[in-house]
């Protein structure tokens, strides 16, 4: 397999590691979570946008995990060479999700490093993590960017815009 063929496979499970493994926290209401979303919630009931990020929220850590999850699935689905046409809905999804997590770590009071609970900084590993992952999905739109052509209304299928 050539190393074209490998990076958007390593693209794909980048994002699914760091998506899954960060359902745990968003789904049991880990005190990590609870310090995120509660320092987001804050700050939006000052915008007047009160219970936005609460767990019963528009925003809470369920549906943004829940994003996560599908964006996640779909990812991995498209590992699967029959369902490899998915992977810039995966991918767009996976953006979507993480450039809100970036806007709101860039600015909200939440910031670049987010306190931990025992009172530690993550000296911004959610950060970067959250950028691998923008860089990661935006990668893979831009590997697909001929079958997404395709796709477009307006286009005839099979051949690339210029």
């Amino acid at each position: 397999m050539s190393i074209s063929r490998k990076i958007p496979i390593v693209l794909v499970l980048y994002i699914t590691f760091v998506f899954v493994q960060s359902l745990f926290f968003k789904f049991t209401n880990s005190p990590e979570t609870q310090y995120i979303f509660g320092t987001l919630n804050a700050w939006a009931v000052g915008l007047g946008l009160p219970e936005v990020f609460a767990p019963d929220g528009i925003a809470s850590q369920y549906v943004v995990g829940t994003a996560e999850l599908v964006a996640s699935a779909v990812l991995l689905a498209s590992l699967l060479p029959r369902l490899r046409g998915v992977r810039p809905l995966g991918a767009l999804l996976a953006l979507g999700v993480i450039s809100g997590a970036i806007f709101f770590h860039l600015f909200t009071p939440l910031g670049i490093a987010v306190v931990d609970t025992d009172g530690t900084s993550d000296g911004g590993l959610l950060f970067t993590m959250a950028c691998g992952v923008w860089i990661s999905a935006a990668s893979l739109l831009w590997i697909d960017r001929d079958l997404i052509r395709s796709i477009l209304p307006g286009s005839a299928k099979g051949r690339a815009i210029t």
